[in-house]
């Protein structure tokens, strides 16, 4: 018996209500209608069911959420892959075309000493133990300047000032006297003749250790005539590099009047770096450019390493000994100083731009018998100018890649990185077999089941 649909709900468009908040509705005419979202439902019902409702949406809106960031954290924490396959390079074949387009030459591993180059920039300077100078030893007055400007030239013996000195004056009286009594007493008795002559003795001494030269102790005693003033001379020859002192002024004994340098012979003074210590010692032999004669080089040893090092630099000071003949060499000019060093024995060495450094590690790429360019850590060691030894990852039989190895190393992290996402779901990168197109399947719809007691009018109501 088939029961039309409008006959089910006709009754409930004429059923009264009551529109009370707490007041429940009249029992429906059909009594096999249970739905609780019947026509005849209170209105206390439908907003509990209406809040229900919402919880439970709100509820799914969390757990779909919830769901989701558990999807994406795993799928981050899965990304290690990438970066680790990336850090290891795998080996790669390069076309002859693409080698010679993108410029790898390759360069065999050599076994020989590798001889060190290290340039500083250091500053002609005046060696420190031929700089002399010139106090007196008394005081008194400069009375006259014979040498009165700085960079003169002078020899020794030369007369540099005179002074006044009291003191000086003093001293030549004493001798005088001590001359007379000498001669007076010359016909005593023999202890008051050798008192006499000790006492002339002392005198002259006294002059001599005051720097007054001996021509003029030897004049006083011949004639027995007191100077006024004293001239004091050059003890060294060489340039005066400072002169502090004027005519008139007045000094005190240990006042530096005069400063004189030889330089036959000067010094060259520059720093080396810390890791370049090891390649300095006293004697080696260096040579020296300076600007004021281009493509000229000066010869001379390493005279003194200072034994501290400069925290603040981190570099050591080395004193250059050089001579200086025709007095080419100014101090104060600036040069370049190279010292040249062998390693001690031989030592597998490669150019320097066949080794990448990446501050982790050192990698080379070595040309293996089938065409293929293998990644290979290695341990570098001392370098120069054009090449670097290498202590282990290498044998004197290897080729490496000499040159565009930055290009080498990203084509290799690329293949890895590729590599690696291979074996991951949806990321088959097996080609297609030639001729053949792997056509895009388009996903089957199937339609929903539906179970028995369904009604078979639904989809006509909706």
């Amino acid at each position: 018996m088939t029961t039309d649909i409008r006959s089910l709900t006709a009754p409930a468009a004429f059923a009264s209500t009551n529109d009370a908040d707490d007041t429940e509705a009249a029992a429906p005419h059909n009594e096999t209608d249970t739905s609780p979202f019947g026509p005849h439902m209170s209105r206390r019902r439908r907003v509990i069911w209406a809040i229900v409702g919402v919880a439970v949406l709100i509820a799914a809106v969390v757990i779909t959420w919830v769901a989701s960031r558990r999807e994406v954290t795993a799928v981050e924490g899965h990304n290690h892959v990438a970066p680790q396959a990336a850090a290891a390079a795998t080996p790669v074949m390069i076309s002859g075309d693409v080698a010679r387009r993108i410029g790898v030459t390759y360069a065999p591993v050599i076994m020989a000493p590798l001889a060190r180059e290290i340039r500083t920039v250091g500053q002609v300077t005046f060696d420190e133990t031929r700089l002399t100078s010139v106090s007196p030893r008394i005081d008194g007055w400069v009375e006259q300047l014979y040498v009165n400007f700085t960079g003169q030239f002078v020899r020794r013996g030369d007369p540099l000032f005179s002074i006044y000195s009291p003191m000086l004056v003093t001293a030549q009286e004493e001798l005088v006297l001590a001359r007379r009594l000498a001669v007076d007493v010359s016909s005593g008795t023999p202890e008051a003749a050798r008192g006499a002559t000790d006492l002339v003795a002392a005198a002259r001494r006294r002059l001599l250790y005051w720097d007054v030269p001996d021509a003029d102790v030897a004049r006083l005693e011949a004639t027995g005539e007191v100077q006024r003033t004293v001239t004091l001379r050059a003890p060294v020859s060489g340039y005066v590099v400072d002169k502090p002192v004027l005519a008139g002024q007045q000094i005190m004994a240990g006042t530096a009047v005069y400063k004189i340098a030889d330089l036959s012979v000067v010094w060259v003074e520059g720093d080396v770096f810390e890791q370049d210590i090891g390649l300095v010692r006293v004697g080696q032999r260096v040579t020296v450019e300076v600007e004021a004669y281009p493509g000229e080089r000066f010869n001379g040893r390493v005279e003194y390493v200072n034994p501290t090092l400069n925290a603040d630099s981190r570099t050591l000071r080395v004193h250059v000994h050089l001579a200086n003949p025709g007095l080419r060499l100014k101090p104060g000019m600036y040069a370049t100083i190279l010292l040249t060093e062998t390693a001690g024995g031989p030592v597998m060495s490669v150019p320097r731009s066949a080794v990448l450094e990446t501050g982790t590690r050192a990698l080379v790429f070595v040309k293996r018998s089938d065409g293929m360019l293998e990644p290979r850590a290695v341990v570098p060691g001392a370098a120069n100018a054009d090449r670097i030894a290498i202590v282990s990852g290498l044998s004197p039989s290897d080729s490496v890649v000499a040159s565009a190895t930055f290009l080498i190393d990203a084509e290799s992290n690329l293949k890895s990185v590729i590599d690696a996402m291979a074996g991951m779901p949806g990321m088959d990168t097996v080609p297609p077999k030639p001729g053949t197109t792997a056509p895009a399947k388009a996903p089957v719809m199937k339609p929903p089941m539906r179970k028995p007691d369904d009604d078979k009018h639904a989809d006509h109501r909706r």
